[in-house]
């Protein structure tokens, strides 16, 4: 049994781990913007098992609100094991490329954001000597592609973010745990064309890979494991080749 929190709990991915500490009868405390739509997962986690489901609707933009939200999932779960941090959006990068706001706030919402919750929660954690706090970011971070480039600019920093967090927390038994997801069928990625086929991932499958990765104390996760293979030869490609190419 894990006390869990998760924070961007309305995503497919974060309901579907949700949903597997729920049938392990853990207590999870639930955070997104929409309270009503915290409410019906609320509703749904506790017929599947969960022991304890508490929620705190806020937006996760409004950076003053992120120490109050760490200091609430703690006092309501002071033995935390599991902190997932899954909120984060897919910008239009053509959009992005005309508008400056555009780019900030997809910055924002995928890296400034999550380091502003990232870190009171490593300080609480950091002092206490123990749990795992793990980030879902995405193999766009690995290398930049003129299709979402912007995109994965935040998730590059976050990884950076991450390594040097992790360095820091292995130190007190705090594990840091960077999720980079492929291509994953969910409502963020509809409107992609083509959806489908051998490289897209259920959110499904993707939470068991989380789960199962939180539990082998990893510092790294590819999911499927197949995209790890596929970004080391995305990666090395030397630059000349790679900007030829329309990725």
């Amino acid at each position: 049994m894990s006390d869990v929190l998760i924070i961007g709990a309305s995503s497919a991915i974060a309901q579907s781990v949700a949903r597997i500490y729920a049938q392990e009868g853990g207590r999870l405390f639930l955070v997104a913007r929409d309270a009503a739509r915290l409410d019906a997962i609320a509703d749904d986690l506790r017929v599947r098992g969960a022991l304890q489901v508490d929620t705190l609707a806020a937006d996760l933009l409004e950076h003053d609100r992120h120490p109050e939200i760490i200091e609430a999932a703690l006092d309501a779960m002071p033995e935390l094991d599991i902190a997932l941090i899954a909120h984060g959006v897919l910008p239009n990068q053509e959009a992005c490329q005309i508008s400056v706001e555009s780019s900030l706030e997809s910055m924002d919402a995928n890296f400034i954001s999550v380091v502003s919750l990232l870190t009171p929660l490593a300080n609480r954690l950091e002092a206490r000597g123990g749990g795992t706090i793990a980030v879902i970011s995405s193999v766009a971070g690995d290398r930049g592609r003129q299709s979402n480039y912007v995109y994965g600019a935040a998730k590059s920093g976050l990884d950076a973010f991450l390594q040097g967090l992790r360095n820091r927390l292995s130190k007190v038994g705090v594990n840091v745990l960077t999720i980079k997801p492929g291509f994953v069928a969910t409502p963020m990625t509809a409107h992609i064309e083509g959806r489908g086929g051998l490289l897209w991932a259920s959110p499904e499958t993707i939470a068991e890979g989380i789960a199962k990765a939180i539990d082998k104390e990893k510092d790294v996760a590819y999911l499927p494991g197949f995209w790890s293979l596929i970004m080391l030869i995305i990666r090395n490609i030397p630059e000349r080749i790679f900007k030829k190419l329309s990725l």
